[in-house]
């Protein structure tokens, strides 16, 4: 982590700088250069360290059948959820649905961002991190660092901000969690990945579409802060039956 930092270092910091007008430019920049160089070091630490003869097929990254078509079912999964999640909030009254023109430009542009974040979270933290961890730890304590840390570096903000949207936080716990029995339940990374894009890019279709439109008839403690679904009652709920259906997964690496 620490040459991984020391490498980004001189490429992010002069691009903040650069594009400082433009932060949200600026970040996808500098993130995409941070994981081009974790890509290139990971089967490097891999070989060296552990003495790996497939690093990336160790971590759950193998191009096999079954990990895309278990990628391409958690996508959609991930994106019915999402879409039942939004369809209750119509059916109780407390969001108007309201088709746009934009949904299918969102669609095509979400399915890329999606699957993007999903790809570099996942084999971080599904993949690296949780290999690591593994050495180390009982099948318990891993699972539960591991949705920690992973809810605590998405929860990065200002501590007023932190306050206000606290419900975040237990929102992410949870899906750290399904997403580390995913990839337990599964062996590789590809369900981790899909479902990861898959409720990304429902919400991206829904958010970016302008397909729903709330009618603050409930507190946003129950339908998600700032519109967020993980930072509300309701998607607590939805994450607690992905659990349900994900928690019955084989403890530790022995599944890989």
């Amino acid at each position: 982590m620490l040459t991984l930092g020391l490498l980004w270092a001189p490429f992010a910091l002069p691009l903040h700088w650069f594009l400082r007008h433009d932060t949200n430019l600026a970040t996808i920049v500098t993130m995409a250069i941070l994981f081009v160089e974790f890509l290139i070091l990971l089967p490097l630490w891999g070989k060296k360290v552990y003495h790996l003869p497939s690093p990336f097929s160790h971590y759950g990254l193998s191009p096999t059948v079954t990990n895309g078509r278990e990628c391409l079912t958690g996508l959609i999964i991930g994106v019915v959820i999402t879409f039942d999640l939004f369809g209750l909030m119509v059916i109780f009254g407390w969001a108007t649905l309201h088709p746009s023109p934009q949904v299918l430009q969102a669609a095509t542009e979400g399915i890329f961002t999606a699957l993007g974040v999903g790809f570099a979270e996942e084999l971080f933290f599904r993949g690296w991190f949780l290999d690591e961890l593994e050495r180390d730890y009982r099948p318990n304590t891993v699972l539960w660092v591991n949705a920690l840390i992973f809810a605590a570096l998405h929860f990065i903000k200002p501590l007023s901000e932190m306050i206000r949207t606290f419900p975040q936080f237990p929102g992410l716990v949870l899906l750290g969690l399904n997403l580390v029995w995913s990839r337990w339940k599964y062996g590789g990374l590809g369900m981790a990945i899909g479902l990861h894009a898959g409720l990304i890019w429902g919400y991206y279709i829904i958010n970016v579409g302008q397909l729903i439109h709330y009618t603050d008839k409930v507190s946003p403690w129950i339908t998600g802060v700032d519109r967020n679904p993980l930072a509300g009652l309701l998607g607590l709920i939805f994450l607690g039956f992905l659990m349900v259906w994900l928690g019955d997964a084989p403890r530790g690496s022995n599944t890989q």
